[in-house]
């Protein structure tokens, strides 16, 4: 994307920004249709008749019908009526309805754009990959999906869920990155290579956090330890590492993805209270060094909510700090390949 010049195309930027946070939405609605237990009420892929709920009550009999033929069904919702299915169904179609919406918002003004000449040649491609990265993005869904659509499984698997989600991550930073290009003076780029060695090391520990907290929603791991700041009363304990099991301790065992996921969390807490200290040698009134406090900021709330989610489990109400807890995360996220992008180095 260096080949990118058109820095001054404010209206291709704004759209760009709009995918964003539409983008941010569709994650967060995925996390509700998680959280409400509404993934694999619908159990077909339909791209375009699937834009329209059941339309008459044999239509919801029938999507009914074939949701009762899942385990999920037959293990846990076993007691639901019609209208049950119906509550968790509006989740999970609202979720694949948005990603309709997006798809819309993305190819018709990019034909706009196109036969208005706002688009440069150097632009297109990067415009290519976006559109591949979200059709990738709705296989990789409904791959996730299928993974729960049998008789013995209660949920999706928690590894594809994770590709998921760190997926639309993926293309969430890939579509930041392109509107910075067009958006962002040059004059806003500082030199700070030990800085921008940091900011790398974070971003990648911060996908990698990011992986292990789908693999803690997908696996249900807070409720093999909803304690803090131990671990069901063990600062180390002695299942986190099995012998003979490290590789498959790091996917599935329960106390060992808690365990990393929380560890991980105060490393970045710590990396981050270096970074924001390493930013008072920047010059003052530069763009980077007025918001060298929002990551610390972030991170703090992200632990924060964390917390609280998991001593807070079983409450009502976990699903809304689940999804704030997931929001911040992404928003801690995007904000680091903010500050790299600020301290990048052009050609």
């Amino acid at each position: 994307m260096d080949t990118i010049t058109a820095r001054d195309n404010r209206s291709v930027a704004v759209w760009l920004y709009i995918g964003a946070g539409m983008l941010i939405i569709q994650v967060l609605l995925g996390g509700i249709t998680r959280l409400t237990g509404s993934g694999l009420s619908i159990t077909e892929w339909q791209p375009i008749l699937g834009a329209f709920p059941p339309m008459s009550e044999e239509a919801w009999e029938q999507a009914f019908a074939r949701y009762r033929e899942i385990g999920q069904f037959h293990y846990i919702n076993s007691h639901f009526t019609l209208s049950d299915f119906k509550a968790i169904y509006f989740w999970e179609w609202l979720h694949r309805d948005w990603a309709r919406l997006m798809g819309l918002v993305f190819i018709f003004p990019f034909i706009w754009f196109l036969i208005k000449k706002k688009i440069s040649r150097g632009m297109v491609h990067p415009m290519i990959i976006l559109f591949l990265l979200g059709a990738l993005q709705g296989i990789i869904g409904w791959v996730m999906v299928r993974s729960g659509l049998n008789t013995e499984s209660l949920y999706v698997n928690h590894v594809r869920l994770a590709i998921h989600f760190i997926a639309a991550m993926v293309l969430l930073c890939y579509l930041l990155w392109f509107a910075l290009k067009i958006s962002v003076p040059a004059s806003a780029i500082q030199s700070a290579p030990a800085l921008k060695k940091l900011n790398l090391l974070l971003i990648v520990l911060l996908f990698i956090q990011l992986t292990y907290g789908a693999f803690m929603a997908g696996s249900h791991a807070a409720l093999a330890a909803p304690t803090w700041p131990d671990i069901n009363g063990a600062w180390l304990p002695d299942s986190v590492i099995r012998a003979g099991e490290f590789g498959r301790d790091l996917t599935h065992n329960l106390i060992s993805i808690q365990f990393i996921h929380r560890g991980l969390a105060y490393l970045i807490t710590i990396l981050l209270f270096i970074w924001s200290f390493m930013t008072f040698k920047l010059k003052e009134g530069c763009l980077l060094h007025k918001i060298r406090y929002v990551p610390l900021l972030l991170v703090i709330v992200q632990v924060f909510l964390g917390v609280t989610a998991l001593l807070r489990v079983l409450s009502p109400n976990v699903i809304l700090l689940n999804i704030l807890h997931q929001f911040i995360g992404m928003l801690l996220l995007m904000m680091m390949f903010f500050t790299l992008f600020l301290v990048k180095q052009e050609k």
